[in-house]
């Protein structure tokens, strides 16, 4: 029966290849089949047909269980490591540092001297060299033998014609005046002339009566003079006649109104830089009211920026009306003969001392001159002293270059 019931199933098909494969048997024939084998001896065509699969699988088999064997190892090898770091955290807390420690080894092998430096150039006008400056000047100022030098400056042409000083533009007469100015010239000798020069300015603006402006005494300098100590005050009432009128004293019919007693005079608090456009709304309805009105303090109370015809007027002031008075005129060309006399013995070298180029004058002014780190030192030294953190609080900003391109930095003896 086995024999026909093979030979059927082997035969089904006829001459269609080989046969198909037997349903599968129960776990007691596969075990009878293989203690006894003859009774599952292949056919010609089954043999072969069986075998071949039967190798490709387990050749495949084999190679699955050789990468599982290497990939498992290699898994459990990087498991260890893993573990091994969480296990130590502390490891963690290394690694920035191995990594800026292998960026700083980088970094020192570079050659940093290769790299291409780019210098700005500072913007003209914002460094000091005005000694380069008289060095190249030096010769066309010794040709020069003429005695009157700021005269000289207008000779130059410019552009085929000539400069002509605004102060010469006269005017043709003046109104009646509007009523009478005085004001206090309060701080330093500087200060005091820039308020000589302010003060013709507004009185011609306002076409006031100026009256010559008093000294305000300082605690500090404790210097008494009065303006006719230091100028000449009929040479400066005369080349102001044209332009400004101006009194020695208050006429007593209007001090009369006021009891002779200045503090009753209604006093102006102007404040610092104050434009020009402020003295006509605010200060000329009063002028014109109480005939009378005084400024103090009056430093520095009026801006820079001024119409054409108000800068004239303190250019007239500072040039040609402001002169010293005889005592300093007499002593300063005393001193001027002698060291123009010594210093042909001394192969042209003398010592001069300009009063006004003061240490706290330059450590105020923040300006930056020749005198490399010591001077730095200095003048952060002296403003400390001085102010006390006034230029050294969080916020503010120190640009010696942009002072001096605006035209704020003292001149030195050299540049005066």
């Amino acid at each position: 029966m086995p024999g026909h019931a093979y030979s059927r199933l082997g035969s089904f098909g006829g001459a269609a290849g080989a046969p198909s494969p037997p349903p599968p048997s129960s776990s007691s024939a596969q075990a009878g089949s293989g203690s006894g084998g003859g009774s599952r001896a292949p056919t010609k065509g089954g043999g072969s047909a069986r075998g071949a699969p039967g190798t490709a699988a387990s050749a495949t088999a084999a190679a699955r269980a050789g990468v599982g064997r290497g990939g498992g190892v290699a898994r459990r090898a990087a498991r260890g490591v893993l573990a091994a770091l969480l296990r130590r955290q502390a490891v963690f807390l290394f690694a920035p540092l191995l990594y800026v420690a292998a960026m700083l080894l980088y970094m020192g092998s570079l050659p940093l001297d290769a790299v291409p430096r780019i210098i700005a150039r500072r913007p003209p006008g914002s460094v000091y060299r005005s000694p380069q400056l008289y060095a190249r000047l030096r010769a066309d100022m010794d040709a020069d033998n003429s005695t009157d030098a700021l005269a000289t400056v207008w000779r130059h042409t410019y552009k085929g014609g000539t400069w002509r000083p605004c102060i010469k533009n006269g005017t043709n007469g003046l109104p009646e005046s509007n009523g009478y100015l005085y004001v206090e010239a309060n701080g330093g000798l500087n200060q005091q002339r820039t308020s000589i020069c302010n003060a013709v300015a507004i009185a011609g603006f306002l076409n006031a009566t100026l009256i010559i402006p008093n000294f305000h005494f300082h605690s500090i300098w404790r210097d008494p003079s009065k303006f006719s100590d230091i100028y000449d005050k009929d040479h400066f009432v005369q080349h102001l006649q044209n332009d400004v009128r101006v009194v020695d004293k208050i006429p007593d019919f209007i001090m009369e109104r006021f009891g002779h007693n200045l503090s009753n005079v209604f006093n102006f608090k102007i404040k610092a830089w104050a434009r020009i456009q402020y003295y006509k709304d605010v200060v000329l309805p009063k002028l014109i009211e109480e005939r009378f009105i005084r400024v103090s303090p009056f430093a520095n109370r009026l801006s820079f920026d001024a119409p054409p015809a108000v800068q004239r007027l303190r250019c007239l002031a500072n040039f040609e009306a402001l002169k010293f008075s005889k005592p300093i005129v007499s002593l300063s060309e005393t001193l001027v003969y002698r060291m123009r006399e010594k210093s042909f013995e001394s192969d042209g070298k003398y010592i001069s001392v300009h009063l006004r180029f003061e240490e706290d004058m330059v450590a105020f002014s923040c300006c930056v001159y020749d005198g490399g780190d010591e001077e730095k030192k200095e003048m952060d030294a002296a403003r400390e002293i001085g102010w006390r953190g006034k230029f050294t609080k969080r916020g503010r900003v120190i640009r010696p270059g942009v002072i001096r391109m605006n035209g704020k930095c003292p001149l030195t003896p050299l540049e005066q």
